[in-house]
């Protein structure tokens, strides 16, 4: 694919041999985006871990300092008891049969899918839909639970949920380009000190094995980890 003079030009600011600091990585991520528009800010970390056991499969929830910059459209779904909960958090679709008949006939315009325990029988089917686009409601996450409205506000706060996926690595946005180099570096030492908590016992030689940053259209920034608050 032949590259645009602007993509050339900071690709040339970004040296691919070098580890840089979290916090100029930060302050580069943004000098050397190229997008016109408010990009997202990814975190893309290579873990020594084996994701075919069951243990080194790891997945879990943030929720970051500065929050992704990102609105999360939230489905609900719930018994009618629980409706107004969800609503009154700030749910934008509420409901149950309607929604699994949609989502059934390959609707999917959702980024969090949240259900009260008492309807799992009826949701349990959408598994084949969701799950491959990582939208199953899954206690581990906090998306099944009976205290729904209270899921549903720490969703639109910034709480979101990562896994590995086949190869090791966790893909997350941090972020967007118009957050303060600050705040990108606070985000990231954020996750990567989650990560590094949830380091499995199982897991044998290095854990770490690459951290980078990158917007939606830039080079990959890698990170030095002992740059890194806490590692």
């Amino acid at each position: 694919m032949k590259l645009t003079k602007k993509r050339k030009k900071v690709n040339e600011l970004v040296d691919k041999n070098v580890q840089y600091d979290i916090n100029e990585a930060a302050g580069l991520v943004k000098k050397v985006n190229t997008a016109n528009f408010d990009a997202s800010v990814d975190l893309h970390i290579r873990l020594g871990v084996d994701p075919r056991k069951a243990d080194q499969a790891l997945r879990g929830t943030a929720s970051l300092p500065h929050g992704t910059g990102k609105e999360k459209v939230v489905l609900v779904l719930c018994s009618e008891d629980k409706e107004e909960e969800a609503k009154a958090a700030g749910a934008d679709f509420v409901g149950l049969d309607e929604y699994i008949d949609k989502i059934m006939g390959g609707w999917t315009d959702i980024d969090v899918v949240i259900a009260s325990p008492n309807v799992m029988a009826k949701v349990g089917k959408l598994g084949r839909v969701l799950g491959p686009r990582n939208l199953m409601p899954n206690p581990k996450t906090g998306t099944i639970t009976p205290n729904v409205g209270e899921a549903v506000s720490e969703v639109k706060k910034g709480k979101f949920s990562f896994r590995v996926d086949k190869f090791g690595i966790i893909h997350s946005s941090i972020g967007r380009t118009s957050f303060s180099a600050d705040q990108i570096a606070d985000n990231a030492t954020e996750l990567i000190q989650i990560l590094n908590k949830m380091k499995p016992s199982s897991a044998k030689g290095i854990y770490f094995k690459s951290v980078y940053l990158a917007s939606s259209m830039s080079p990959g920034i890698q990170v030095d980890l002992k740059s890194v608050k806490g590692m």
